[in-house]
């Protein structure tokens, strides 16, 4: 026994209650106690039935993250699922919170199992790159069948106690009181005079092979273009459950785990899972507490503002919005309608919530409504003179304490704070657009930001779903920068050879959704080209520019909205077409400076892309915009369509290894040492024998 698993009789129940803060991990001293009270309740003549049941807000959520890459201990998880089985007297598992991955595998090995109202529970192990190791692929479509299974394993979205229920994972819904109804279960199964069924004997799932076999068919077909191993092992392991004796089949799913816990993929999902958790803590944390945000002022309602507007409405808060005009105003407001009716529409939310979260938006062109709003994000164009005016007229109506930030991508809020009367109040909140859907919410922590303002910006965040991460005051912060370093790279081989969907294609197949010149006709070729006209004064004149952008920008192809950019766009088609006169007018650049084409293979494209976004990562740690390598990767993840599955930029330079790196920036730099020359961290790791990761201190 342990002290995070005590041991009670009640009523002739022998109740293990399970107590490890804050989610019940299944940590080594759990596993080992609840090994003990299972033999104790077993040995207890005194105890006809075994009640398993959490204290705190979850039965247990899953394994411990510490424990993660290390050497399993006695006893590990699949060992005590057996043992909960392989009890004489009946187990029953009573679920509340959710019971995820390891917890859920617990639960399945009870020989009976009730959950509370609200209790959720699934298998999301696939977001870590493998799989159910403690039986979950065996236990589970012995239960509900394989398309419920591998719905379940493949797509890591954990389902309701009710659908539960249905699907025959769960025995009961608790209506009363939980720990009194699996009192009462226990007690009365321990009645029953039929021997007991436990998991590994059901075959509630098997009684239509056919239809097993087809669903086992139909995920290997969707899974036959992915990248990733863990799915195609999953659809193995259900197939194995039903055509193997059940301990072969555990045989197999363990196998599989552990190939898969050893897989670059596997190590980067991990990587992913952990570097979210690390964003969440910066320093100003430490030693200041939120203020209080009941209320919102929006300035702006354009596509960015609206959806703004959107995630604050979607997280309870009242918004006013502020536009200069009534047609503007007009405007924005009937955006965020438009996105609730579409909503509405597709079932996502019923009409009536609809309703209730546009009851809470106002309108108005006055910034004195903005008298007693806890909070005033700007969302104006991006032009310093624009938000600078609008930061004096907020800042003669706000009330003291109020938060006041800036949406701006790029610009310099040191600069903001300069011209204020209150620089304490003002932060930067980096949305990403559209920002009801973004995930990814950069903090931007300016010279004299106040701790409590930056504690606001991280309690908003989560309140509003968002991913957090804490970044400096820099052109383009963390996200950007990056972005910029990739581009820069790609244009340097656009103008010595690769073609725009050579490019494109090198880093689909790396795993990007879409090339960076997907990317650019996407958002606009415009926007970025606003941004070199006002980096202009202060570039090196000698160093490389690529003015192909500049060139297409002058003929008005700025993208998908013009319909042409690097592609063709046929009307209300986003899908776009390679275009023979962007080829023209590359061929035509190359010949006025004197460039001869050459080849790129794939993947020399990609290596240059990752080098160029590693070696910028590793500069933005090297000047503190970036508190450590994994918030990088997780504002490249979620803010610019980084493939997870590789981590992260500074992940795949680890995967790669930093020797490599340098050699790689060491041989482009004698093409153009101003932007290859490796940062100064890479060779200091390298000297000291690590890596990034080394640098993701908590």
């Amino acid at each position: 026994m342990s002290d995070v698993v005590t041991y009670a009789l009640d009523q002739g129940v022998a109740v293990i209650t399970l107590n490890n803060p804050p989610v019940n991990a299944l940590s080594h001293a759990l596993r080992a106690g609840l090994v003990a009270a299972i033999d104790r309740a077993e040995a207890d003549p005194e105890a006809r039935a075994i009640l398993i049941r959490a204290e705190g807000r979850t039965f247990p959520a899953g394994a411990d993250i510490r424990e993660f890459g290390q050497p399993p201990q006695d006893p590990w998880l699949p060992a005590v699922c057996n043992r909960i089985e392989a009890a004489t007297k009946p187990v029953v598992a009573a679920l509340h919170g959710t019971p995820l991955g390891g917890g859920f595998e617990v639960a399945l090995a009870a020989h009976y199992r009730l959950a509370a109202p609200g209790t959720r529970v699934g298998l999301p192990e696939i977001t870590l790159g493998i799989l159910p190791g403690a039986g979950g692929t065996q236990r589970t479509p012995r239960l509900c069948g394989a398309k419920v299974a591998l719905d379940l394993m493949l797509l890591g979205k954990p389902i309701s106690a009710e659908q539960a229920q249905q699907h025959g994972l769960i025995d009961a819904v608790a209506e009363t009181d939980l720990y009194q109804a699996g009192i009462d279960l226990a007690r009365e199964v321990s009645t029953w005079q039929e021997p007991l069924n436990p998991t590994r004997a059901r075959r509630d799932g098997f009684t239509d092979p056919v239809a097993y076999e087809a669903a086992v068919r139909d995920w290997r077909k969707k899974l036959e273009k992915s990248p990733l191993p863990a799915p195609k092992r999953i659809v193995d392991c259900v197939e194995a459950a039903l055509l193997l004796p059940f301990d072969e089949g555990l045989e197999f799913e363990r196998t599989a785990f552990e190939d898969l816990v050893k897989t670059p993929e596997s190590a980067a999902l991990r990587h992913a899972f952990f570097a979210e958790r690390r964003a969440a803590k910066a320093p100003e944390l430490a030693e200041a507490s939120p203020r209080p945000v009941n209320s919102v002022g929006l300035i702006g309602g354009g596509t960015m503002g609206s959806g703004i507007a959107v995630s604050l409405l979607d997280a309870g808060l009242p918004v006013i919005m502020v536009e200069r005009d009534d047609d503007s105003l007009q405007a924005g407001i009937s955006r965020v309608e438009s996105t609730y009716a579409r909503a509405a529409l597709k079932g996502r939310i019923s009409e009536e919530e609809a309703g209730a979260r546009l009851a809470r938006l106002k309108g108005t062109t006055n910034y004195a409504a903005l008298a007693d709003v806890d909070l005033v994000i700007e969302a104006v164009v991006e032009d310093m003179a624009v938000k600078r005016a609008v930061f004096d007229a907020v800042e003669k109506v706000a009330r003291p304490g109020a938060v006041l930030a800036t949406n701006t991508s790029y610009l310099d809020i040191n600069a903001l704070q300069q011209g204020s009367t209150r620089p304490q109040d003002i932060i930067g909140l980096h949305f990403f657009s559209p920002a009801n859907i973004m995930k990814l919410l950069e903090v931007v922590v300016a010279e004299q930001t106040a701790p409590e303002v930056v504690a606001t910006g991280f309690a908003l965040a989560k309140r509003l779903g968002k991913i957090a991460v804490r970044a400096g005051v820099s052109d383009g912060f963390i996200g950007n920068r990056i972005l910029a370093a990739y581009r820069q790279a790609a244009d340097y081989m656009l103008e010595d050879g690769a073609s725009p969907y050579e490019i494109d294609r090198a880093m689909r197949a790396y795993g990007f959704k879409l090339g960076p010149y997907q990317v650019l006709d996407l958002a606009g070729g415009d926007i970025s080209w606003a941004r070199r006209k006002r980096l202009a004064p202060s570039r090196d004149p000698n160093a490389r520019y690529v003015e192909i952008g500049d060139l297409m920008c002058e003929l008005g192809w700025f993208g998908q909205k013009t319909g042409r950019g690097y592609y063709r766009y046929e009307a209300g088609k986003r899908q776009g077409t390679e275009a023979p006169e962007v080829i023209a007018l590359i061929e035509q650049e190359r010949r006025r400076k004197g460039i001869s084409p050459r080849q790129f293979s794939p993947d020399e494209i990609q290596r240059r892309c990752l080098a160029a976004m590693a070696n910028e990562g590793a500069r933005l740690i090297e000047e503190e915009i970036a508190q450590r390598p994994g918030d990088i990767d997780t504002v490249m993840i979620h803010g610019y369509g980084f493939p997870r599955w590789r981590g992260g930029p500074m992940q795949a330079a680890d995967a790669r290894g930093l020797l490599q790196l340098r050699k790689d920036l060491q041989r482009f730099s004698k093409e153009d040492p101003a932007f290859w020359v490796p940062a100064p961290l890479i060779s200091e790791l390298i000297k000291n024998g690590m890596k990034f990761e080394a640098l993701d201190v908590i």
